[in-house]
């Protein structure tokens, strides 16, 4: 880790996206509202900045506070791009899931560590038109923030409930939920939940050299387990509202925890060998709309 980035993170902050369920983030001290526009368009939403002890944090309801917008319409990339741009550089993700697994009961929680995309209708890279970069993505979620994050939530769950570490998070388009056929099938591939956006998130936060990792909460068991009704938003609403209140503790020790250790990330320089095209041969439209994250390797001598 070089001196500079040392540097830049000891002034960075947090990124909280809340998913179905969490539309806004309790116990930020100094809470103001942002509004930006970016390349990308708008965000989901206006983005609020707060502290949680020493750490700054920004909310992003990644829905809308209404939760007006569908997994497909979420604007992935106006949302990581704005925070990236306030100086985000730590995501902790917060997300309903179904579970494809006995084991992963409703209202369980899961720090997943691998995806399988079944996404097709969404941009899932800040480049081309002329600039070509290619990421490493073999382990999605950074390590080291997921530990911490998974520290933090063992430490709090209730008696019944379980902390899983790892797993595998399956993404698909939505907005309906599974077939049946479709939920064996991802059994039997392996995967331990199923949800509709996250995969898009990590992967623009990694290109944007941010480190990500993700806070699942189990509301239902999709439509495979014959002894348990198929899930329906009812559903998933009354397991949402029951894990708000442990999300919410889980998310704000984590934030104190990272403000005390500012973890490193191989996140963070993650752009270092992927810019494949010289910078001289990048398109004035395209360097400037990904000037945030390729500038401070172009502009080196």
């Amino acid at each position: 880790m070089t001196s500079s980035t040392t540097s830049s993170l000891g002034q960075a902050r947090l990124g909280v996206l809340g998913g179905s369920g969490l539309y806004a983030m309790e116990g930020l001290e100094k809470l103001r509202e942002i509004e930006l526009e970016t390349p990308y368009g708008s965000p989901s939403d206006s983005l609020r900045l707060g502290s949680i002890g020493d750490l700054e944090v920004v909310f992003l309801a990644r829905h809308g506070r209404h939760h007006s917008l569908t997994p497909t319409e979420v604007p992935y990339r106006a949302n990581l791009w704005a925070l990236r741009s306030l100086g985000v550089r730590w995501i902790l993700s917060v997300s309903a899931v179904g579970s494809l697994q006995e084991g992963l009961r409703p209202l369980d929680m899961l720090v997943p560590d691998q995806f399988i995309d079944r996404t097709h209708q969404r941009p899932l890279t800040f480049f081309g038109d002329g600039l070509v970069a290619h990421v490493t993505a073999a382990d999605p979620f950074c390590p080291v923030l997921s530990r911490i994050l998974a520290d933090v939530g063992e430490s709090l769950m209730p008696e019944g409930r379980t902390l899983h570490r790892g797993g595998t998070y399956l993404c698909m388009e939505g907005p309906a939920f599974s077939t049946r056929a479709e939920s064996e099938l991802y059994r039997s591939w392996g995967c331990s939940v199923i949800g509709m956006t996250n995969h898009t998130e990590a992967r623009l936060a990694r290109e944007a050299e941010m480190a990500y990792s993700t806070l699942a909460m189990v509301t239902d068991y999709d439509c495979w387990h014959q002894e348990h009704d198929s899930v329906t938003v009812e559903m998933v609403i009354d397991n949402l509202r029951t894990n708000a209140d442990l999300a919410q503790n889980i998310i704000a020790m984590t934030a104190q925890r990272i403000g005390a250790l500012r973890p490193p990330s191989a996140a963070h320089h993650a752009l270092r060998h992927a810019l494949m095209t010289p910078a001289a041969a990048v398109p004035e439209e395209t360097r400037r709309r990904t000037a945030l994250f390729t500038d401070p390797y172009w502009s080196k001598p």
